[in-house]
């Protein structure tokens, strides 16, 4: 696929893997903690930034797929230091139980990768009674990194090493519904679009991290905030929409990106050193990339903010 090979500034593309971008790094004092490390881009990141050497922590929702995984990574990596914990970011009481545990158990924590999510569900709330894919998508790894900033601000300081933060977008945040973010409308069924929703999670995810970025700036912190979109990929994400599944199975591989190459980008944000400082930033194809209109909107981002606040808090 001739798309897939333009290079852009960073001196990869499309085209280019999760270990191509990653190459000669050395992530032997990092610790990193991936969520929906279980399946999809999951477990390529997962695997990859074991693969240079960082402490990774897979939270994931269902244990016995995850020891499934583990067991793959060390039997090609032997060396490999990865641990997994039960998380599942549609329930606040589970999202502030894997915090809890983590932030007692005296690890560092240097990278937060925001990667798990559900893709066009038929309408349904969560435990919390939030709109499945909101809570999933974005509320639960809005309190997750809230819960674990604390543990990463420690970490920055002590290490004297910059703090990443990743938020898995997608590039159906440019088709949300008109008005972005439902705020008054989120748990209603009558106007549910799977689709348009999926798209309300991921715009969510972009201007998390912009609004995060920007406090962080305010701060001083030694933490950075970004958004990726992995690009269009073969993966089980779409098991809930019937035609797009059929569509994926049959030509999936001639105009999808593989697995490998859909981390890249996150492991690209997450490790790269040309990343370095760069705060508040979406990025596409491991380079800098234009999110949309409503992505940047610094006052949507915090009306998104406190909302979500007021979610877990309630």
């Amino acid at each position: 696929m001739w798309w897939l090979g333009r290079v852009g500034p960073s001196g990869f593309s499309a085209s280019s893997t999760a270990e191509e971008v990653t190459r000669g790094i050395n992530g032997t004092d990092l610790t990193a903690i991936v969520t929906g490390a279980s399946s999809g881009i999951g477990v390529e990141t997962a695997r990859v930034l074991a693969l240079c050497g960082v402490h990774v922590v897979m939270g994931i929702r269902n244990m016995e797929a995850g020891g499934e995984i583990k067991e793959m990574i060390l039997r090609d990596n032997p060396t490999a230091k990865i641990d997994m914990m039960e998380l599942d970011l549609s329930s606040m009481e589970s999202v502030r139980k894997f915090a809890s545990q983590f932030n007692s158990n005296g690890l560092p924590l240097n990278i937060l990768v925001n990667n798990a999510g559900i893709m066009a569900t038929p309408f349904k709330l969560s435990k919390d009674n939030i709109e499945l894919q909101f809570a999933t998508n974005h509320i639960g790894h809005f309190l997750l990194t809230n819960l674990l900033l604390e543990t990463m601000k420690r970490t920055a300081i002590e290490q004297r090493k910059e703090g990443r933060i990743v938020n898995v977008s997608s590039r159906r945040h440019k088709l949300s519904y008109p008005e972005g973010i439902k705020f008054d409308k989120i748990n209603d069924k009558s106007g549910y679009n799977n689709l348009s929703a999926y798209g309300q999670s991921k715009l969510a995810n972009v201007l998390h991290a912009n609004e995060l970025a920007r406090l962080l700036k305010e701060e001083g912190t030694d933490i950075t905030a970004n958004s990726v979109s992995p690009g269009p990929i073969a993966t089980n994400l779409f098991r809930y929409h019937g035609l797009m599944d059929v569509f994926v199975g049959l030509l999936g591989k001639y105009v999808m990106k593989n697995i490998q190459q859909g981390a890249a980008t996150t492991c690209y944000v997450a490790l790269h050193p040309q990343v370095k400082g760069l705060s508040g930033c979406y990025f596409a194809d491991s380079n800098l990339a234009e999110a949309s209109s409503q992505a940047a909107d610094p006052d949507l981002a915090r009306k998104l903010w406190e909302y979500s606040s007021n979610l877990v808090i309630s």
